[in-house]
C-alpha cells in the first residue's frame, strides 16, 4: 500500500491497489491522527473506487475522473455562490472546469474513433 504525502496531517491518503495497465483503482482517506491504525471502514473518510475495466466487459464497477471532477466543480460553485468566494476558489473552479472538458473531449474523440472500452491508443 503506497502513501499519498498530506503536508497538513489532516488525511492521510493510501493506494489501496497495484496500479494495473497504468491506474491503481482504489484509494481509501483516513482522518490523519487515525492514519496507519487499525480501524473499521466506519472510521475513513472516504474510500473511491474507480472503474476497473471497460463498463461493457465488467459493469460499472467504480467511479470515473470525471465522477470527482463533477463533484469539485458543484462544490466550488457553491463556494462562489456563498461567503466563500474567493479569486483563488474562482481560478480552482475554472481549472476543474477545463480537466472536466479535456477528460470528455478524449472520450467523445475515442467513441469517433471506435477504440472507446478498448485498451487501445
Amino acid at each position: 500500500m503506497r502513501t499519498l504525502n498530506d503536508p497538513d496531517g489532516h488525511t492521510q491518503i493510501y493506494v489501496v491497489d497495484e496500479s494495473e495497465r497504468g491506474a491503481c483503482h482504489e484509494y481509501q482517506i483516513e482522518y490523519g491522527p487515525k492514519a496507519g491504525k487499525p480501524v473499521d471502514c466506519n472510521d475513513y473518510l472516504a474510500i473511491i473506487r474507480f472503474q476497473k475495466g471497460p463498463i461493457k466487459d465488467e459493469g460499472v464497477n467504480g467511479c470515473t475522473n470525471e465522477d470527482l471532477l463533477k463533484i469539485v466543480i458543484d462544490q466550488l460553485e457553491q463556494f462562489q455562490a456563498a461567503e466563500l468566494s474567493c479569486t483563488e476558489n474562482a481560478y480552482a473552479l475554472g481549472k476543474c472546469q477545463e480537466a472536466l472538458m479535456w477528460l470528455q473531449s478524449r472520450t467523445a474523440d475515442r467513441k469517433k474513433r471506435g477504440v472507446e472500452g478498448k485498451y487501445e491508443i
